[in-house]
């Protein structure tokens, strides 16, 4: 399925439904189960979604209708296509990266806690993001040869 996505910062629910072709409660329903799929609220509380969520509807609705894949199923298959996503493509990637900082995140005390100061205020969509890149991060520096 090819949708063309206008181009255009924000979308309200009744647009991505049409492009998406489904109804808006479903939209609503997939919020309540895929915890990365968050759209952010306006000052009236109206849903606006950005192009990466409706990429990610497009993508719902291809392994939920088309691909015959359960809630449960889609939601796994979601985490393990986020665990392969290179490092390389992600913003973390591109940042600089200071010695101490990579030695915190080969051995953190409490990965969590150590990057609790960062992350406040961010949204759930964004830290989940960020989680993701973190593991990726870290398993690319488990897997490098020593000697650098």
């Amino acid at each position: 399925m090819d949708v063309q996505i206008p181009d255009k910062l924000y979308f309200k629910i009744g647009e991505v439904a049409e492009l998406a072709g489904v109804k808006p409660h479903v939209l609503r329903y997939w919020e309540s189960e895929f915890g990365n799929f968050r759209p952010g609220k306006s000052r009236s509380q109206q849903r606006k979604y950005t192009r990466k969520d409706i990429e990610l509807v497009l993508k719902l609705k291809d392994l939920l209708h088309n691909q015959g894949f359960t809630i449960a199923g889609a939601r796994k298959k979601l985490r393990e296509e986020s665990r392969r996503k290179p490092v390389a493509n992600s913003s973390l990637a591109q940042a600089p990266k200071p010695a101490s900082a990579l030695s915190a995140l080969t051995e953190p005390d409490d990965p969590n806690q150590m990057l609790l100061p960062l992350v406040s205020g961010l949204d759930s969509r964004l830290l989940n993001e960020i989680r993701s890149d973190l593991e990726a991060l870290r398993n690319s520096l488990s897997k490098a040869p020593s000697g650098e």
